[in-house]
């Protein structure tokens, strides 16, 4: 039965909500509407003018609504009349299928079909900075190996406790946080849930951390690479798949190698064979690239990928299996799209188990000192531009996703590419004033 959201805020107190949708660049829009008007809404939707926002879509096109998902409904714990809800958009009263959450349900309805359901857990990082964004925003936080820094941490304990309290109200069982292995560098984890709720979570979560950030007139930053010679911010994500009601981990076999099952493997194949292309979601800015094909940080390991390769429990690889019926994938990175993320892996491993695809020979060894001796595993993209050409190519995972969405996403970051190539930047002015 569907939550009637005008009894919602008569119940809550709720004075506004958020009608709330995430583009393709991963920007959070939204619209203010007073509880009084709510019931509409939640009929007929909040009206958009797509073309503001980061959609492959024209001025000339018509409204796009955007449709509240009553089932994610969250009260701000920190503004009692307020709730956040995400939405769907649609046009014309049909869903627009480039729509990042739009698409994700799509996914998660066909994977429910194969009797599947993907269960996720994301581990987002971010740097809590000056307001201007120009250092971090703790002084003595200078620790060449900061990482798990007890004084740090406990310096930065009001606005930590507080994100963490408000998870905990909102029942999302978070079980640790921590100072990350940059200066300044933070993680939070909660408990997992299916794709879709943990899509949204992660959506809300970015929201909620850059508003309790500024409470504390400080600046929360998920850029996968905000300073030269620190830790970049990663957005690992932990994968499982489960029968269609939840109770049996049909990644999980305790006789098979890494307690990872056949259907496991194929899986795990899937997000194997399209890694390259991966890329261009999972690490979707030109910064990010800044992440993944970083020289050594100050604190000793850039604790990211650049080569497509799996193993056990060893953090120096792109895919590790740290125990029985699940994966990490550490590519992704803070920049990443909540949406977009859940989405890709979910189309990347429902390809590999539908060819049965074999995720290749694992390795054990130190890839950050014996990287070199890794000569048949593929490279990850040195740049968003390559990221994109892998997933141009990849025309499995881009019918998968939706070609609709593909030819968008395409179309946008190579605009953005484009404005990346035409700015001037210090860096010629330094290389070639005096040639």
């Amino acid at each position: 039965m569907t939550l009637d959201l005008a009894t919602f805020a008569k119940d809550r107190g709720i004075k506004y909500f958020m009608i709330s949708y995430t583009d393709l660049f991963g920007g959070q829009r939204a619209k203010l509407v007073p509880a009084e008007a709510i019931a509409d809404m939640q009929k007929d939707g909040a009206g958009f003018a797509g073309f503001a926002t980061w959609l492959d879509l024209t001025p000339a096109h018509p409204d796009l609504f955007a449709l509240p998902d009553a089932s994610s409904v969250i009260q701000l714990p920190w503004k009692k009349d307020v709730a956040w809800v995400a939405a769907d958009c649609v046009m014309d009263d049909q869903p627009v299928e480039q729509a990042p959450r739009v698409m994700l349900k799509r996914l998660v309805s066909e994977a429910a079909k194969e009797g599947l359901r993907v269960k996720t857990g994301v581990e987002p990082e971010f740097f809590l900075i000056s307001p201007d964004g120009g250092k971090i925003s703790d002084e003595y936080d200078t620790a060449e190996k900061p990482c798990y820094d007890q004084q740090a941490v406990m310096r930065r304990y009001d606005v930590i406790a507080e994100i963490c309290d408000y998870m905990l109200e909102l029942g999302w069982k978070p079980y640790q946080n921590d100072h990350e292995d940059a200066n300044g560098q933070f993680e939070m984890n909660w408990e997992y849930d299916d794709a879709l709720q943990t899509a949204d979570k992660h959506s809300f979560f970015k929201f909620m951390v850059k508003t309790v950030a500024e409470k504390h007139g400080l600046r929360a930053t998920f850029m996968p690479k905000p300073f030269k010679g620190l830790t970049g911010n990663g957005c690992h994500a932990h994968i499982s798949v489960w029968d269609v009601e939840g109770k049996t981990n049909a990644f999980a076999d305790k006789d098979m190698p890494f307690g990872l099952s056949a259907k496991g493997k194929t899986f795990l194949g899937g997000i194997m064979r399209h890694a390259s292309a991966l890329a261009a979601v999972t690490n979707p800015t030109v910064n990010s690239y800044k992440r993944i094909n970083a020289p050594r940080t100050i604190s000793g390991a850039t604790w990211a990928p650049n080569t497509v390769t799996w193993t056990g429990n060893n953090r120096t690889h792109m895919v590790r299996v740290p125990g029985p019926g699940r994966f990490e994938l550490r590519l992704p990175d803070g920049a990443v799209n909540p949406y977009l993320l859940q989405a890709i892996i979910v189309a990347a491993g429902l390809n590999g188990i539908r060819k049965n695809a074999d995720p290749g020979r694992h390795y054990d060894i130190d890839m950050y000192k014996e990287g070199h001796t890794v000569t048949d595993a593929p490279r990850l993209p040195l740049n968003l531009l390559d990221a994109l050409r892998e997933y141009d190519k990849d025309e499995d995972l881009k019918a998968t996703l939706g070609l609709e969405f593909s030819s968008a996403y395409l179309k946008l970051k190579h605009q953005e590419w484009n404005a990346y190539t035409s700015h001037f930047t210090e860096w010629e002015r330094q290389t070639t004033l005096d040639i």
